[in-house]
């Protein structure tokens, strides 16, 4: 049988391009988030009045 030659493969950094800057602002929309938890809160509340009224 032919040996079997291993290769050494040489991987690329770690982080190579994935670089993040945190004090650069990329835009996007910005939300408080006690309205996200408001919002989420109220439709499950909605969710619990419509199933005890219509179920």
């Amino acid at each position: 049988m032919p040996s079997v030659k291993k290769k050494s493969v040489e991987s690329p950094m770690g982080g190579a391009g994935l670089i993040r800057y945190f004090d650069v602002d990329e835009g996007g929309p910005k939300m408080d988030p006690r309205l996200v938890i408001s919002v989420v809160t109220a439709v499950i509340i909605l969710e619990i009045i419509s199933a005890i009224l219509l179920g």
